[in-house]
């Protein structure tokens, strides 16, 4: 067969005949949608990540798993690259379109195939809303834990790809702790079970590897989520605190005495200020940080457990603890944290979103180092995240019109992410690496290593077809970048242990 799709050159994609595609994807799966007209590509330009920006060359919207078979044959025939969007809430270009290639849209795979009550799992399509899984178990006590800020839009197939988190992984875990198995479709077109129903299944752990590969290895079809009981109580301490430091230093002195919140976040007082603004969610806005702690569990247990996290945060200098009075407050609390990013977007024409993860213990060094890169750079930061287990989630805020205010943005969100690595930590938490994150990849990661990313890679898609040029960078993209921050092929700080 005649290919529609030469091999990249150089790491470029060559022309494809655009029609002669579509036609070919049409000869074998008649009812799918295909968009091919601008007014109608140009929506899908981008994912959360709006500083990229590129129109596909066709956008296909199947209803189906034979049409997605069919339309990932066609395209590994042809060598044509496919790009998977769920959603589009992500926020590392993982989602970013290719101008001579196909994204693959599953927002129409939506449905919930079941819940086992008994069993407290749920099967889904890719495109089911995370909040949507918990609403189908309620009726029977049960809720799916992970629950990123995002959850009232975001699929779990794409929660799937980026691994995503919430302000309860502290206790409850990742997408990875919660997910059972995933159905895929592989480039060539055939279906794959990775996992299963029972605690561990035969082979090698595909399921854990498939996890936050960020679509480069697969097409998800289908996943099966574990579901938890809800808790009998939870309640929620906030506390005040006149320095951030401080606020930092009471996250590692709660872990360290042992207690495991459902959820612990901090906010400093730029958000604290746009939240309040948004949600008027009670917060004191005099205050430079605040720190939520939910307990839950039952009745007995979550009481003694309040009034130990109260005693480790008088002891840690808070300036107020307020105890939400009922659950419509807990709830307000939360609405306010899971509201602060786009609060934030209320201050500045544009803001940054930045996901990196560091040790408990080197909070209030990174903190107290964003901010003199703040200070260095000329722009403002809130710093927003999920304190209990690492994840920061600082917004750079910045002005796109101004010219080169979003390169600086961008040197200055690379500084963050180097800052992370060299505490300890990684470049992303729950974003992913997407597009976003190449050059730090190169920061966190030796050749060998980045070689070895690749080789995975090569043993579920030869051709490099699905999502190129994301994800892992190339060698020679790390030479030229390591040139500058990398001396004789070392990390910074190699003494340190890293995650």
């Amino acid at each position: 067969m005649e290919l529609l799709y030469d091999e990249r050159i150089d790491g470029d994609i060559a022309d494809v005949d655009k029609s002669a595609l579509m036609a070919a994807i049409l000869a074998v799966a008649p009812q799918l949608t295909v968009l091919d007209r601008e007014e109608d590509l140009r929506p899908f330009e981008c994912d959360g990540l709006s500083a990229y920006r590129v129109v596909p060359m066709l956008v296909a919207m199947p209803t189906t798993l034979a049409e997605v078979e069919a339309l990932m044959r066609v395209c590994y025939e042809h060598h044509v690259p496919v790009v998977t969007r769920g959603a589009g809430t992500g926020l590392s270009g993982g989602a970013l379109p290719l101008e001579k290639g196909v994204l693959l849209v599953m927002s129409r795979f939506n449905k919930i195939l079941s819940v086992d009550a008994d069993a407290r799992i749920a099967r889904v399509q890719p495109g089911v809303r995370n909040l949507a899984i918990s609403e189908a178990a309620a009726p029977f006590g049960l809720y799916y834990a992970p629950d990123p800020s995002s959850q009232i839009a975001c699929s779990i197939g794409g929660n799937v790809a980026e691994n995503a988190g919430g302000v309860h992984c502290l206790k409850y875990g990742l997408t990875v702790h919660n997910v059972l198995s995933v159905e895929i479709v592989t480039i060539e077109g055939e279906r794959m079970t990775l996992g299963g129903e029972s605690l561990d299944t035969p082979g090698y752990d595909l399921l854990a590897l498939f996890m936050g590969s960020e679509g480069m290895l697969g097409v998800i079809t289908e996943v099966t989520v574990r579901l938890l009981p809800k808790p009998e109580v939870a309640k929620v301490l906030m506390a005040c605190f006149d320095d951030v430091e401080l606020a930092a230093r009471a996250v590692g002195d709660i872990i360290a005495a042992g207690c495991i919140p459902g959820g612990l976040e901090m906010m400093d007082n730029l958000a604290i200020r746009a939240a309040e603004d948004f949600v008027h969610a009670g917060y004191p806005v005099e205050a430079q940080a605040i720190l939520l702690c939910e307990l839950d569990g039952v009745e007995v247990d979550v009481q003694a457990d309040c009034e130990r996290v109260r005693d480790l945060l008088n002891a840690a200098g808070a300036t107020k603890i307020q105890l939400a009075r009922d659950d419509a407050e807990r709830q307000l609390f939360w609405a306010g944290r899971k509201a602060a990013f786009p609060a934030v977007g209320r201050m500045s024409p544009d803001y940054y979103c930045i996901d990196g993860t560091i040790p408990r213990r080197e909070l209030p060094r990174v903190l107290k180092g964003i901010n003199e890169l703040s200070a260095h750079y000329g722009l403002r930061v809130a710093n927003v995240f999920h304190a209990g287990d690492g994840n920061l989630h600082p917004l750079i805020l910045f002005d796109a019109n101004q010219p080169g205010e979003l390169e600086t943005t961008e040197a200055f969100g690379g500084k963050i992410l180097e800052l992370c690595v060299e505490a300890g930590g990684t470049i992303t938490g729950e974003h992913g690496v997407g597009r976003e994150k190449l050059n730090q990849m190169c920061t966190q990661f030796a050749d060998d290593e980045i070689t070895l990313f690749h080789a995975v890679k090569s043993a579920f898609d030869e051709r490099r077809l699905l999502n190129p040029g994301k994800n892992i960078p190339t060698l020679a993209r790390c030479a030229e970048f390591g040139a500058m921050h990398v001396h004789h092929g070392e990390l910074p700080h190699p003494e340190l242990p890293r995650f």
